[in-house]
């Protein structure tokens, strides 16, 4: 049996990361699955730390605040270095449902993807919470330049519900981008040529606390993403190999 990690980035989340410890913890009890649980701390100013010394949750406590793209490379070290073969990025703002993860590992179980995103756009009759109309028009504009770019489409091109192989474990733990990691770091591994696919799934609302996009950040984020992935373009790109 694989060893799948799930990796849960959190800022100040006091007000959602027990719930969406607790609802992992009762699937893995319900379904007799084993995923583990990770919840980096990225410098939270609130209660989170409390919370999950309080209730024993396994985490790592950052000493500086490093961003998401911080936050979750220590996920994929830790994932790295503990011999994992799976890891799922897993928000911990209650947006995710642990029961799709089970669909995300399995193209990568059967050795048929590398990297596997849960899309909101691939099944319409999954979608269950909107994104405003802005960001969606800026994810299909950065989904036709990821496509200029590697020859693939991708739908849902900002989704951090993601699941990856070993081989992509070891490629995170050693270079992850601060900014924009989830567009950026699905076109780099399209240009080396790993297999990417999505799977239907169905987000939530987030059940409290503040986004940490806003919405008058997003002319501005999907410009620079855009630039960013243009600029994956002239670059030479080959799989990382392990020692």
């Amino acid at each position: 049996m694989m060893k799948v990690l799930l990796i849960i980035p959190a800022y100040n989340e006091e007000e959602n990361i027990l719930n969406t410890y607790n609802d992992i913890v009762n699937y893995n009890k319900k379904n007799k699955t084993n995923y583990d649980i990770i919840v980096i701390n990225d410098c939270s100013t609130d209660k989170t730390k409390d919370i999950l010394e309080k209730n024993n949750i396994p985490h790592i406590n950052l000493v500086h605040n490093l961003g998401i793209g911080g936050a979750v490379q220590t996920g994929y070290k830790y994932a790295y270095y503990n011999n994992y073969d799976i890891a799922v990025q897993y928000d911990g703002d209650g947006q995710h449902d642990v029961k799709y993860v089970k669909d995300l590992i399995k193209s990568i179980e059967e050795e048929k993807a590398d990297l596997v995103i849960g899309s909101r756009f691939v099944d319409k009759s999954k979608e269950g919470f909107k994104s405003s109309a802005s960001r969606r028009a800026g994810i299909k504009i950065i989904s036709a330049f990821i496509k200029f770019v590697t020859g693939k489409k991708i739908y849902d091109t900002t989704s951090g519900f993601r699941a990856v192989s070993k081989e992509i474990i070891y490629d995170f733990s050693l270079s992850y981008p601060s900014e924009y990691p989830e567009p950026v770091t699905t076109t780099e591994i399209l240009r080396k040529k790993y297999r990417v696919c999505e799977v239907p799934v169905k987000m939530k609302e987030r059940q409290g606390g503040v986004s940490s996009i806003r919405a008058w950040k997003n002319i501005y984020y999907m410009i620079n993403v855009c630039l960013a992935i243009l600029i994956i373009k002239v670059r030479r790109y080959k799989k990382c190999q392990q020692n």
